[in-house]
């Protein structure tokens, strides 16, 4: 029998999680008998001193937020995939004990849009520009062969996004929220805003609106989304990305590949819907 392993995620606050469902539904279907994958209250002065204590038990971590770019001068390796957003939400410790940092979540909104049959657009518009715009950024620059335009609430904003779009070599124009109604016109639209901050776009759908991937997924659908799929509209949604971003860090974590996508998914939505 092979040796017990555990992984988990880690973040404040982070109650609400979906990674230990998709995880552990991941493993049940692979057959992983002897995984765990927990969750635990962790935030940047904890970090360290969490690392220091794991044993060779453990296979790998999921971070989540304030902990992704904390845990980089904690590594003895990161991907160029991280490198690139200064971001790492996976960590896979190696066999002599080596951290090594990945980004999952910029190629799992790659494939959560390839999956919807989006491989290539001329155009996009991403709507906000904190952390989880400059993944989209660097997802964009796999996928969009001209300009971006980012909607932003400040000049402070849009000096970051300019950073992140020269360091991606991506061809960005800053825009301001005041006239984010334009963004809903390009062929792919990425909302990367909090809850409610797009609601007041609804009204504005066109009425054939192209793509549109809101990574949030809880509250869902948002009232952007349920508006843009009225009017017929792709709809690519947060458990997309979570779910997409799950496969990777178990394929990853546990060398086993493929992961169980359709499981997995089914267990998101199901644990989404016992929630609300």
């Amino acid at each position: 029998m092979a040796a017990p392993r555990r992984a988990a995620v880690l973040g404040s606050p982070i109650a609400h999680s979906l990674s230990p469902v998709l995880h552990r539904t991941a493993y049940e279907e692979l057959g992983l008998t002897g995984w765990t994958y927990d969750r635990f209250e962790v935030d940047e002065a904890a970090l360290p001193g969490f690392l220091d204590r794991l044993g060779p038990e453990w296979a790998g971590l999921s971070l989540t937020m304030p902990l992704k770019r904390a845990v980089i001068p904690l590594l003895d390796e990161i991907s160029e995939t991280a490198a690139s957003v200064e971001a790492v939400n996976t960590v896979v410790f190696t066999e002599d004990g080596r951290r090594i940092g990945d980004n999952t979540d910029i190629p799992g909104m790659v494939a959560a849009l390839r999956e919807h049959g989006i491989d290539k657009v001329e155009t996009a518009a991403v709507l906000g520009a904190g952390a989880t715009a400059s993944s989209a950024l660097a997802a964009l620059a796999r996928v969009c062969t001209g300009e971006v335009a980012v909607y932003v609430r400040s000049e402070a904003r849009a000096a970051e996004m300019r950073q992140w779009a020269e360091r991606l070599e991506v061809a960005v124009r800053i825009a301001d929220w005041a006239d984010a109604e334009e963004a809903l016109r390009a062929p792919l639209v990425i909302a990367t805003t909090p809850a409610g901050t797009t609601d007041a776009l609804a009204s504005a759908v066109p009425e054939m609106p192209a793509t549109l991937f809101d990574v949030l997924y809880d509250p869902w659908p948002t009232t952007l989304a349920a508006r843009w799929s009225a009017y017929g509209g792709a709809v690519v949604g947060g458990l997309d990305l979570l779910v997409h971003q799950a496969v990777l860090q178990v394929e990853q974590m546990t060398g086993c590949a493929p992961a169980p996508l359709a499981a997995m998914r089914r267990a998101g939505s199901e644990a989404l819907a016992n929630q609300s």
